[in-house]
């Protein structure tokens, strides 16, 4: 079992930026996927940004050119830069992975414990 450990968020008023840190520890052979999901207040969990091993990223529509992902694959980690912020933006932003423990064995995902971004008007 893994838990992702977040980190980054708060409050920040709109046009401002906010990093969010996702670390993986323990053992772990391959990260296949990282990103972040956002559920805000009586809303469903919505995909923000992914990255794959090989790097490529995805967004969705509501963040493309403002938030950039990233990851370092030596240290098991994925950042959000999240820039221009705009009040839509508040939410909880959940850190999540795909990745397995040994070569040639299941995928399993997991999820970081939540991290709060306010964006104030």
């Amino acid at each position: 079992q893994v838990q992702l450990v977040e980190s980054g968020g708060g409050l920040v008023q709109a046009g401002g930026s906010l990093r969010l840190s996702c670390a993986a520890p323990g053992s772990i052979f391959s990260i296949d996927l990282m990103g972040w999901y956002r559920q805000a207040p009586g809303k469903q969990r919505e995909l923000v940004a992914t990255v794959i091993s090989g790097g490529s990223t995805n967004y969705a529509d509501s963040v493309k050119g403002r938030f950039t992902i990233s990851r370092d694959n030596a240290k098991n980690m994925a950042y959000l830069q999240m820039n221009s912020l705009k009040p839509e933006d508040t939410a909880v932003y959940y850190c999540t992975a795909v990745l397995r423990h040994e070569s040639a064995k299941p995928q399993f995902r997991y999820w970081g414990q939540g991290a709060q971004v306010t964006v104030s008007s």
